[in-house]
């Protein structure tokens, strides 16, 4: 089953529907993930919480907290290091003359934590498993399993990314996700093809690359019949700012990577194929 053909016309369909933005659905709003769990690791950085989840833990703490919950270190385990920002309070002067105090960030340190993988000691209270629930229902997750991708999610809001693809770190390749939004994992996941696809492929700018995850995201769940995930609404708006910081034309951005955004969609579509068939193998 070739699905190359499929992706063509829906993307032929998609840019077609962007020439006339003003008919295209509202953007939806984003759905940030924020657990009600009381687990520190929540309220890091989204970096620091991409670095747990690469090293395959949804809850680090350092000593001190460990104890606090009545857990223990295991012997020889190894620490997972997360970064902490150093700042200083110094006196300036605004531009009336006027005496403020301002803090300063001046680097980063590294800090020591242990995965709950690695502890023992008291039962801790349930966790919040709706996001784990949900991410192992999210469609193609095989596919990001059979690339070796880490799928995790971190706590969002507005000065975070709506999703995060994680290539080229020695603790392996990851998909963040910060929103409850298919449109945001199919984005993220059409990156993850293109970057394995990047041998074949002449290196661009990020502008180019954000305009064929978009476009291609908006694709991969049209094919799959989930056009209100989809987005387009949301999806035009977002071509449309990579466009003109590019200086291109929306729609015409759209031409011009719609043959490399259909390799990133048969991709995906043909390895959850594979992976398919491979499962009805092993059951027989």
């Amino acid at each position: 089953m070739k699905f190359y053909g499929h992706a063509e016309e829906v993307g032929q369909r998609i840019v077609e529907a962007f020439q006339h933005p003003d008919t295209l659905p509202q953007a939806l709003a984003p759905i940030f993930i924020h657990r009600k769990d009381d687990v520190p690791c929540r309220k890091w950085s989204w970096h620091n919480q991409l670095i747990a989840a690469l090293c395959g833990t949804t809850d680090a703490r350092g000593f001190r907290q460990w104890d606090e919950v009545k857990r223990k270190v295991k012997k020889g385990s190894k620490a997972v290091w997360i970064l902490a920002p150093c700042a200083k309070t110094i006196k300036d002067k605004n531009v009336k003359g006027e005496e403020v105090v301002r803090r300063v960030l001046f680097g980063f340190r590294g800090i020591p934590v242990f995965a709950v993988e690695d502890t023992e000691g008291e039962p801790l209270p349930a966790s919040d498993d709706r996001y784990d629930s949900w991410v192992q229902e999210l469609p193609f997750l095989e596919v990001a399993k059979a690339w070796g991708l880490t799928v995790g999610t971190y706590t969002g809001s507005e000065t975070t990314p709506l999703g995060y693809f994680q290539y080229g770190n020695v603790s392996g390749q990851a998909v963040m996700l910060g929103v409850e939004n298919l449109s945001t994992w199919a984005h993220e996941m059409v990156h993850a093809a293109d970057h394995r696809l990047a041998n074949t492929q002449q290196k661009t700018d990020r502008a180019h690359k954000e305009i064929v995850a978009e476009l291609g995201g908006a694709v991969l769940l049209e094919c799959l019949g989930m056009s209100h995930d989809a987005d387009l609404g949301g999806a035009y708006a977002y071509i449309q700012r990579y466009a003109e910081e590019s200086k291109r034309d929306p729609v015409r951005a759209c031409i011009e990577v719609l043959d490399r955004v259909c390799n990133c969609v048969k991709l995906i579509m043909d390895t959850a194929e594979t992976v398919q068939q491979q499962q009805v193998v092993v059951a027989a």
